[in-house]
């Protein structure tokens, strides 16, 4: 490495929010980021605001099944804005004193590149933000991630970074930190953004430990849901090769001795024949006892005796359907993923192939706008006749998403005004106020 080469942080900013978990959740695009500038002779540092396994833990957080835990808590003021909300909020993440700790350790970065992910958690990184300016004032940091993309000209305004980059960051990256260190190579145009397969492994060997590894074997989703801002995030769709899927998987198990997998692909199954099933097939050949997840839901159209048998021989635990609501008259308004038929087909094939139905969850929306909460009880009730696990997902209103406009009719708040009221946690396109009991009820009747 070039002795002038500059000093790049990334940083993985706090989370704000009456409630947080880690659900297989690691900024792996700031990860892709870190290790292409890597690869290109970049000094790389990295801090994770989330970090379950930081040393100063007094008492290790404990990694529960599978690599998934709690995050630290630290409970703070309730932003004014919420204050009809009966419930405590919190700061989910490492404490301040060892951030700032952990900023001093290192040599001074040249730049900061620091991520986002939820729209409404943007007081977690203006925290972040803040507490990096205290310590490094004159360090330019640029801010990106998806509260940067789908809030960009909020996030320019209020989140304290002197960049705002939108969209993915593999494809410019390169150049803007070309811009920001004034740290020039011709080595820079050697990098093809485009090709999937020539993406370096993001760099997990960072953390303080790797208790799982997410995977993208592709990017993208060919629907257009009316929820979901995948395709305005990640317009086009790009797949890898099966053999360079199976190389990272057998690097991370062979290197790490990581055993938990976790897919992150918005469309694992769609384009099986083609991509799935020949990954499907080499994990198999490869004869190591994985396990593997799918927190982000598969498509259950694309669910086959096939793809079943398949992913119950490779290792699958945790497999999450995309369902969304139980109730199949009419559902054009939200999306055309799947019918009755298929998702009593699915769930046979699933259970045939020997998945244990305590295995399977589906995925079933509450609060949409005008959505009565005896819709979500009849899916809950659809979802339990067929004996695998109702999941309940509240819904988050998503700007440049086909609900964004009449969420926005029948939101209690007015959200165009403030990322911060697209929260989940209180049900924001419910007409009445927040209460406790809808969410109780909903809980009740899952476990009964």
């Amino acid at each position: 490495m070039k002795q002038n080469s500059p000093n790049i942080l990334l940083i993985n900013p706090w989370i704000h929010d009456f409630a947080a978990y880690d659900f297989w959740a690691k900024p792996i695009g700031l990860l892709y980021l870190a290790a292409i500038l890597k690869q290109y002779g970049f000094s790389i540092f990295y801090i994770d605001c989330l970090d379950r396994f930081h040393p100063e833990m007094p008492v290790t957080n404990p990694c529960l099944r599978y690599g998934r835990g709690p995050y630290l808590k630290t409970q703070i003021q309730k932003p004014v804005l919420f204050s009809d909300i009966p419930r405590n909020f919190s700061r989910y993440g490492i404490k301040k004193e060892w951030f700032k700790n952990d900023l001093k350790a290192i040599p001074k970065p040249d730049l900061v590149l620091i991520t986002s992910m939820m729209i409404y958690w943007y007081p977690g990184v203006q925290e972040t933000i803040r507490k990096i300016k205290e310590i490094y004032p004159d360090v330019p940091i640029i801010l990106g991630g998806v509260y940067a993309t789908l809030c960009e000209k909020h996030a320019v305004e209020y989140s304290g970074a002197d960049h705002v980059a939108t969209g993915m960051g593999e494809e410019y990256i390169l150049k803007l930190v070309k811009e920001y260190t004034g740290f020039s190579s011709n080595i820079f145009s050697g990098f093809d953004s485009k090709n999937p397969d020539a993406y370096p492994y993001p760099v997990f060997e960072l953390q303080n430990k790797i208790n799982y590894v997410p995977l993208l074997t592709s990017r993208g989703c060919p629907f257009s849901c009316a929820y979901c801002a995948s395709s305005f995030l990640m317009p086009v769709r790009s797949l890898r090769s099966a053999e360079s899927v199976i190389e990272e998987i057998e690097y991370w198990h062979k290197k790490h001795n990581v055993s938990d997998f976790v897919i992150y692909d918005d469309a694992f199954l769609v384009d099986a024949q083609k991509h799935a099933i020949p990954i499907l097939k080499g994990i198999i050949n490869t004869g190591y006892k994985l396990r593997f997840h799918t927190p982000n839901a598969v498509h259950i159209r694309k669910i086959s005796k096939k793809t079943a048998s398949l992913m119950y021989k490779a290792g699958f635990k945790t497999l999450r359907m995309g369902l969304e609501t139980g109730i199949f008259e009419n559902r054009a308004e939200i999306d055309s993923k799947v019918t009755n038929e298929e998702f009593k087909n699915a769930v046979k094939y699933l259970a045939d192939a020997g998945f244990d139905r305590r295995q399977i969850g589906a995925y079933l929306l509450a609060g949409l706008p005008g959505q009565s909460m005896e819709s979500v009880a009849c899916s809950i009730i659809m979802v339990m006749n067929y004996k695998i696990t109702p999941i309940i997902a509240y819904y988050t209103p998503i700007p440049h998403t086909k609900l964004w406009d009449k969420a926005k009719t029948f939101s209690r708040y007015d959200l165009e005004s403030d990322p911060i009221f697209t929260n989940n946690a209180i049900l924001p396109c419910m007409e009445n106020q927040f209460a406790w009991e809808t969410v109780s009820y909903l809980k009740k009747l899952i476990k009964h």
